[in-house]
């Protein structure tokens, strides 16, 4: 599918990887729809892009603020034609900590977002791609979900968030076997530690030992690498239900 012109919805794209996405997809010619809660930043991107660029305040976890969300992109751009997930969230929390049991509440709300939300925003931006006409490849659309190596080997405090990551890479296959007849293809990322905003305010301290853990390069990862490899994706019209790690060979030690 090539990107030029087509409609792409990103989830967590006011900031980190998310927001790296919009500017590299946009600069390759793709509409933006950006959904986040945050308000300020999101609409400082979208003015950043320009005029094929839109925000939608949308909680992923709510249906109806999804379906909102979705009437705005299609209200503005007339469809969808792919949909990155990158919205998300990472707090850490041990299973019998100095406090006692990890709350269940905590963890509800890590599976809640980053989960549950995955597959709301997914689901409902399939149903919209799937009214397109297929390309001359037979494409209707493409749907790019955000894991993590701590799907894989989730550190000490992680036990959360790599069950939400696990369960993405889980059905991945799946739901590329639903979404087949219809001309849709999925596939998952499972970025490494990535150079956000948010790694960048780290000590020395801190990073030291965990550029330690990733085998080569020595470094961690530029988000422009996790938006080629999605911009790569979705050109690519073979790629499909499939888990790709990014992450420079890391292998997490437990904490």
């Amino acid at each position: 599918m090539d990107l030029n012109n087509k409609v792409v919805v990103v989830t967590g794209a006011a900031s980190g990887l998310g927001l790296v996405t919009c500017q590299e997809l946009a600069k390759q010619g793709a509409k933006i729809v950006a959904f986040d809660l945050n308000e300020d930043a999101g609409r400082s991107l979208v003015a950043s892009l320009g005029d094929k660029a839109i925000f939608a305040n949308v909680n992923v976890t709510d249906e109806t603020s999804v379906i909102e969300g979705i009437k705005a992109a299609v209200d503005a751009f007339g469809t969808i034609h792919a949909c990155i997930n990158c919205a998300g969230i990472a707090p850490g929390g041990k299973t019998v900590g100095r406090n006692g049991a990890l709350a269940l509440e905590k963890f509800s709300q890590v599976i809640n977002i980053n989960l549950i939300g995955t597959f709301n925003v997914l689901r409902l931006a399939a149903e919209q791609m799937a009214k397109n006409e297929p390309d001359a490849k037979g494409e209707r659309g493409v749907i790019i979900n955000t894991a993590s190596v701590a799907a894989f080997d989730g550190q000490v405090g992680q036990s959360a968030y790599s069950a939400s990551k696990g369960a993405i890479v889980s059905m991945t296959l799946p739901i590329a076997r639903d979404l087949a007849p219809l001309g849709i293809r999925i596939m998952t990322i499972a970025p490494g530690i990535f150079d956000t905003a948010m790694m960048k305010g780290f000590s020395d301290e801190v990073r030291d030992p965990l550029i330690k853990m990733v085998q080569s390069p020595k470094r961690f990862g530029d988000p422009v690498e996790y938006a080629d490899l999605a911009a790569h994706i979705i050109t690519n019209s073979y790629l499909n239900g499939e888990v790709i790690r990014l992450d420079g060979a890391i292998r997490m030690e437990p904490k």
